[in-house]
């Protein structure tokens, strides 16, 4: 069950870095604007979550991978707590109101969560 964790983490981690380079628009509407740079972000997080998943993906770098998407995964939770502050309920996206704000906090803190596991098992 470990190994199906840590590659589930790892082709999840891989698929959603390529992704930013598939669909950037997308993510760059979830930089906060003050952070300013958001190409450069979406590209920069792109490619540190490929690199991450790849290290995830080998069993002899699993742990230090794990750990590593648990980092990356943590600061994206700027950009949710941001979400959570800008949200209104009259907002027609649901994940700009504050219960898709709200899901998006704890979805992230899932796959916090899930690294975490991964990493300790990893050991």
């Amino acid at each position: 069950m470990h190994a199906i964790a840590a590659v589930g983490l790892a082709v999840f981690l891989a698929v959603t870095g390529v992704t930013h380079f598939l669909a950037p628009g997308y993510f760059r509407t979830l930089v906060p604007a003050w952070l300013r740079r958001e190409r450069l972000l979406v590209a920069v997080s792109g490619a540190a979550e490929v690199v991450v998943g790849v290290l995830v993906l080998v069993p002899c770098t699993r742990q230090a991978g794990a750990w590593a998407a648990a980092v990356l995964i943590s600061c994206y939770q700027v950009s949710h707590v941001d979400a959570l502050r800008r949200a209104r309920p009259d907002r027609p996206r649901l994940l700009e109101r504050p219960v898709g704000a709200v899901a998006r906090l704890v979805v992230n803190v899932l796959y916090i969560a899930w690294a975490v596991a991964v990493a300790g098992s990893a050991a």
